[in-house]
């Protein structure tokens, strides 16, 4: 297994990672009655690190498949060089700094951060033309 599919199962464990967070912060803010319901009807949006690390949430979903496309597109066309390998430690690094700093509420640095994992998804899918 290549350095770049190693660190796609990785961003994989991330985004479990991700969910499994904001559904036990969503449970304690809204409650686990609510959590255990069928959840119809308007709640209030979600407040705090809760809202923030929701929000991470739906942008790494955001960019997770353009990350997953560009690493398959690399292995189906045996692409491995620096720019893959440094392009898939930026996207899986990128975001954990990401979440942390959203985590933190950390502005501007977060935002500035947001392009690290979005410069390695070019990186890589840059590679096979470049080759």
């Amino acid at each position: 297994m290549t350095a770049e599919l190693a660190l796609l199962a990785a961003s994989v464990v991330l985004g479990f990672v991700h969910i499994v967070v904001v559904s036990h912060l969503q449970s304690w803010q809204r409650g686990y009655r609510w959590t255990a319901s069928s959840r119809e009807g308007n709640v209030a949006p979600l407040t705090g690190i809760a809202g923030r690390l929701e929000r991470a949430l739906r942008n790494y979903l955001e960019t997770f498949p353009f990350f997953a496309a560009a690493v398959l597109l690399a292995a189906v066309t045996r692409t491995h060089d620096w720019l893959t390998l440094w392009g898939a430690h930026f996207y899986f690094w990128g975001r954990v700094g990401y979440a942390i700093l959203y985590a933190a509420d950390l502005n501007p640095a977060r935002s500035i951060v947001w392009n690290i994992p979005t410069i390695g998804i070019l990186m890589i899918v840059a590679a096979p033309f470049t080759g």
